[in-house]
């Protein structure tokens, strides 16, 4: 089964930029975590802090091309790996048909309150399983 994509369009801000007029290396991996919040709303669907369930566990990103002001990205979000507690997103960020930047981030179901991963809940791994194409 094929993947589903969640997409995001991103207009690069000037004050995004470094000294050599490259998007930053710092803000690829924030515009990651805006384009994440659908999977967030898969867990806890009012986005509420008082009730939030994940955590980073890590995350890399690889730059393939640089970034440049003043042309649109768009940012492609799937699910990589599903476990038991954990699972993985991997992202990608294009510019026009280059690719700029690719990344993954294990996120983790979290119980705050006890200090531990808790379970991934069957209906929430066939939700991910969407994105992932391991339904």
């Amino acid at each position: 089964m094929q993947k589903t994509l969640l997409e995001m369009d991103i207009s690069p801000r000037f004050n995004e930029t470094d000294g050599l007029g490259h998007i930053n290396n710092t803000v690829i991996p924030v515009w990651f975590e805006a384009a994440r919040e659908p999977v967030f709303a898969i867990f806890n669907p009012e986005l509420d802090l008082n009730k939030w369930n994940l955590i980073v566990a890590g995350f890399n990103v690889a730059f393939t091309s640089p970034t440049q002001y003043g042309q649109a990205v768009r940012i492609k979000t799937w699910i990589s790996r599903i476990g038991n507690s954990s699972f993985e997103v991997a992202q990608q960020s294009w510019q026009g048909d280059k690719l700029t930047a690719e990344g993954k981030t294990t996120l983790v179901h979290f119980d705050y309150a006890n200090d531990k991963s808790q379970p991934i809940p069957t209906d929430i791994k066939q939700l991910l399983g969407l994105l992932s194409g391991q339904v």
